[in-house]
């Protein structure tokens, strides 16, 4: 199995193989519009202006699962993305991450890229959050909160797991590397 066995949908709810997406470099984000980390669009935007031409795609799938920081459907969250922080990229369909209705893909990810540890600046904050929402979220491998990243190589192994705190100059040079 690979990442290019799965099919998600699109904003418009079309089904999108993501075999599509062979031989590029992708950076798969699981989002929200309405969170501290949403700014890091931001930064997500400048890194997919600079490697895009160099054969890289990031994939932004919206979250609502942590603290309903994605409320609205998904026409909704991709006009505030397009609007307010000028996302250039695929913006997916509102998925789930985590659960018994979590997107095939994520539990892949999951899977292939297990949780390790939060790290980075802000990351006091946020394992304060987590221990309050499951004080055993260090033990399983679940999306954590919203601005979870895997980066997927070009043969479509799923090859790092950042957490919404890890550095974005450190998720841009992991990338660099790759292509």
């Amino acid at each position: 199995m690979s990442i290019y066995d799965f099919e998600v949908k699109d904003g418009d709810g079309n089904p999108v193989s993501l075999s599509k997406y062979k031989d590029k470099v992708l950076l798969i984000v699981n989002s929200a519009t309405k969170c501290g980390f949403t700014p890091q669009y931001t930064q997500l935007n400048e890194i997919y202006a600079e490697f895009n031409d160099r054969g890289f795609e990031i994939l932004d799938f919206p979250c609502n699962q942590f603290g309903s920081q994605a409320p609205g459907s998904t026409a909704e969250i991709t006009e505030v993305c397009r609007s307010k922080w000028l996302v250039p990229y695929t913006i997916f369909e509102k998925i789930d991450v985590n659960g018994e209705n979590a997107d095939p893909l994520f539990e892949y990810l999951k899977q292939e890229q297990p949780f390790r540890e939060i790290t980075g600046k802000g990351s006091t904050k946020l394992k304060l959050v987590l221990k309050a929402v499951d004080r055993h979220y260090k033990d399983n491998d679940d999306i954590k909160w919203n601005f979870t990243k895997f980066l997927v190589d070009r043969k479509g192994n799923v090859i790092q797991r950042f957490e919404p705190t890890e550095d974005l100059d450190d998720v841009k040079k992991a990338i660099e590397a790759v292509l």
